[in-house]
């Protein structure tokens, strides 16, 4: 298994997120609730980390302030040296850069009216980048011709339609992928493909991969590093393979017990 030196690319301490429900009179505000609980962690330059956890584990919380689309209510976010935590939206344009994110469902995520080619290049776009020869590039790094690029999302499938949205996030060349659950929207029998393209992408570009997910198994198909979370704390972090083995936690227990295995299909 690798190692990693230096300096962690991002480093999270005692976050803390609390919300409030709506409140249910005009005299008490609305019940606290703590998304997040002290949660701290760190994740190194070239390191696959993954993030895992049953919904309302905190995980889609941990996640949003690790990318700078929400604000933790106390605690430190550092983002290659650079604090994150409470700085405003027009400061965090070196973040958008560098961190890209994959979501869940690739339907949802790309804008039908937008055909594939405007759709790679909205994020070089945005940036203020040339677009040039790169997305036919990034649609062939991702398995599709570059032929597919005059059609909308609606004509692929599923699968295809992740593949592109790997496509658009790869293509400011960040420094770090953020997947968010990004095979749990897919078929069965597609879920190993897009599993093994981003192990493979993330070696050939040397990237930082932050992965999300409910499901241990694939987390540890693609990941060194697992941190599991309940009830808003991190309950257990070591490499994967071993807290796949000898857990410790008996949450962890119960979710090793609880998920099927992919193993026959990766």
């Amino acid at each position: 298994m690798p190692t990693h030196a230096g300096t962690p690319l991002i480093e999270a301490r005692d976050l803390t997120r609390v919300y409030r429900r709506p409140r249910q009179s005009l005299t008490s505000p609305g019940e606290a609730v703590h998304a997040l609980k002290g949660v701290s962690l760190s994740v190194d330059r070239g390191e696959r980390f993954g993030i895992v956890g049953e919904s309302g584990s905190g995980k889609s919380t941990l996640l949003r302030l690790l990318c700078g689309l929400d604000q933790p209510t106390s605690g430190s976010i550092r983002f290659d040296g650079q604090e994150i935590a409470g700085v405003a939206e027009r400061r965090l344009r070196f973040l958008r850069q560098s961190l890209q994110i994959v979501f869940q469902d690739p339907m949802s995520s790309l804008n039908p009216r937008m055909r594939v080619r405007d759709l790679v290049a909205e994020p070089l776009v945005a940036l203020g980048e040339p677009v040039g020869g790169r997305v036919a590039e990034l649609l062939e790094a991702v398995g599709l011709p570059a032929s597919v690029a005059d059609r909308y999302p609606h004509q692929f499938s599923g699968g295809q339609r992740q593949r592109i949205a790997i496509a658009r996030a790869l293509a400011p060349r960040p420094k770090v992928l953020v997947a968010d659950e990004p095979v749990s929207a897919l078929d069965v029998s597609v879920r190993g493909q897009i599993l093994n393209l981003l192990a493979d992408l993330v070696d050939e570009l040397g990237l930082t991969l932050v992965f999300v997910s409910h499901d241990l198994s694939v987390v540890r198909h693609v990941c060194e590093t697992v941190a599991v979370m309940n009830g808003g704390e991190i309950v257990e972090t070591g490499e994967v393979d071993a807290v796949w083995a000898e857990p410790r936690h008996p949450y962890t227990r119960t979710l090793l017990q609880a998920v099927p295995t992919l193993e026959g299909l990766l």
